[in-house]
């Protein structure tokens, strides 16, 4: 099916029109405009969240949900696979975003927004494959358990299982992963608030709330006085507690690297450089650097024959204990070994990059996209 204009334009059609020259508050105005109200709704909520107005946007989602929860991204290409993705009502943060994956392929990409109130329904959307693309979360626990049982024994190849997307947690991948060869991931506990209370030695921690995501309230705690200030700010009543490490490079600045495995195999998506040890690429003054963006550069071309091939039994390891067929890796380096920060099922990755400052990223981003539709025909 080519792409038709009452379709859902999503998530990463929207952000490549702001990137042509578009304004959000024109993209609002074209989601409005579409004839069909879910997909108006729904454009509209995909329109909110790039302008950062997560209440708006789930407003608008609850109402398209409502009316409809299937929800088709076609293909502008003609159609060669039907991907169904079973998606649970939230953010960007709470999805594998399957769309910036999809962008100019030819699949056409079938959204099944389901929930504990809203199980898959009985009968269900033409499909070739199934792609759970539910992201990893002590909320989501009980949903993925139950479409684990739903999934036994469907009658399509299935994508990302999801008892294998639950290992994805910090505490019980820090202990899958505890024993590997060529691999640090500093062990990670679940605590409740009376706990961390107790807790007076070992210190530097990191600690953050339980399914916080993308450093938010995230904070290094120094001593024991440190724990009692940040209960006292921050809500919730459970935290992950991580012991710090120090990776700084010899020069001082902290180096993160995400890195996107496909059945097993290894693709760079950036390299961040700060001089603060919480990473993020937002923050990280690489639009500003030449000199920075020229260390990636250099990282991103030779990163199969050089980052990967260095790492190469680690990663293979961790793809073994995992089980995903997608996933990413946020990862950084200490004494020569991958030191593991955070492997996540619904991490940011895309072709957005602008070409002018980033034109290293393109040839990177489109073999990583090229190796993701193999992936899906290799399924077939």
């Amino acid at each position: 099916m080519n792409q038709n204009s009452t379709d859902l334009m999503g998530v990463a059609r929207l952000m490549r029109r702001t990137a042509s020259g578009e304004s959000l508050a024109d993209l609002v105005n074209l989601a409005a405009q579409n004839p069909d109200p879910a997909n108006m709704l729904m454009g509209l909520s995909c329109a909110f969240q790039l302008l950062g107005n997560r209440e708006a946007a789930i407003e608008m989602q609850d109402k398209a949900l409502a009316i409809r929860r299937i929800y088709l991204l076609s293909s502008a290409h003609p159609q060669a696979i039907r991907l169904l993705a079973l998606m649970r009502p939230g953010d960007l943060q709470d999805n594998t975003p399957l769309d910036f994956l999809l962008e100019a392929s030819d699949v056409e990409l079938i959204l099944l927004y389901v929930s504990k109130e809203h199980p898959i329904p009985e009968e269900i959307p033409e499909h070739d494959l199934l792609f759970v693309a539910i992201g990893e979360s002590c909320e989501n626990a009980k949903l993925l358990a139950d479409i684990g049982e739903r999934i036994e024994t469907w009658q399509r190849p299935v994508i990302n299982r999801p008892e294998s997307i639950m290992r994805l947690s910090r505490d019980r991948a820090s202990r899958l992963l505890s024993s590997t060869d060529g691999l640090v991931m500093p062990a990670t506990n679940r605590m409740g608030r009376g706990e961390l209370a107790g807790v007076a030695e070992g210190f530097p921690f990191i600690l953050r709330p339980l399914d916080s995501h993308a450093g938010q309230f995230l904070e290094k705690l120094e001593n024991a006085s440190d724990i009692q200030d940040y209960l006292s700010r921050i809500g919730g009543d459970e935290f992950y507690l991580t012991k710090f490490i120090d990776y700084s490079s010899p020069d001082g600045l902290f180096r993160k690297y995400r890195i996107a495995m496909l059945d097993g195999r290894a693709f760079s998506c950036h390299m961040a450089i700060s001089g603060e040890w919480m990473v993020s690429y937002r923050n990280a003054g690489m639009t500003e650097s030449a000199e920075k963006r020229i260390e990636e550069e250099k990282f991103m071309a030779e990163f199969e024959s050089d980052f990967a091939l260095h790492h190469e039994a680690a990663l293979r390891e961790i793809h073994r204990r995992i089980g995903l067929d997608y996933f990413v890796i946020d990862c950084g380096e200490l004494d020569g070994k991958l030191l593991i920060f955070e492997l996540d099922n619904r991490a940011f990755v895309h072709d957005m990059d602008s070409r002018e400052i980033f034109p290293y990223k393109g040839p990177a981003m489109r073999r990583l996209l090229a190796a993701f539709r193999s992936m899906l025909e290799n399924r077939l």
